[in-house]
């Protein structure tokens, strides 16, 4: 009986690594945790045992913790959640000179303009901003300019 909670003591700290190093609480930490109290059930002869098991077992958590993180963070080891590509403030910025090519476009407002809102051109939504003030649901609109990265709509007459 002593060998099966040796071995449910072993799982769940493996368990529990896996658990460390993927993202998110899921099937191996509730699994790890559930090995690590049924180990500590099966071992423990008395209550006293089992609290001095069970803190032995939160600070060997916790040094394991810090070991993986150690590793995650110096490169050593590839995290599997970590984006490797790297981001350069100006890649993600659209241009106005990129939105130009809506000028012209015709459609609908989707919802009231006050002055900002939403509106179908070909089938697609765009978050637009009226000229004037106010313009309700349904309105037919002309793309006039793009504007600092607005969409500039005006009513069609």
């Amino acid at each position: 009986m002593e060998y099966l909670g040796i071995l449910l003591l072993v799982l769940g700290f493996v368990l529990i690594g896996i658990e460390m190093v993927l993202p998110g609480f899921g099937a191996p930490g509730i699994s790890g945790i559930v090995s690590l109290t049924a180990a500590v059930l099966i071992i423990a002869d008395t209550v006293e045992q089992g609290l001095m098991m069970t803190v032995a077992i939160i600070v060997l958590a916790a040094i394991m913790m810090t070991i993986i993180m150690g590793l995650l963070s110096s490169k050593k080891v590839k995290a599997p959640i970590v984006l490797e590509a790297e981001l350069k403030p100006n890649d993600a910025l659209l241009d106005s000179k990129d939105l130009e090519y809506l000028v012209g476009k015709e459609g609908r407002a989707t919802t009231d303009l006050k002055p900002v809102g939403k509106g179908s051109f070909d089938g697609i939504l765009l978050d637009v901003r009226s000229e004037s003030a106010y313009l309700s649901k349904g309105t037919a609109v002309r793309i006039s300019r793009i504007h600092e990265n607005s969409i500039m709509v005006q009513e069609m007459k």
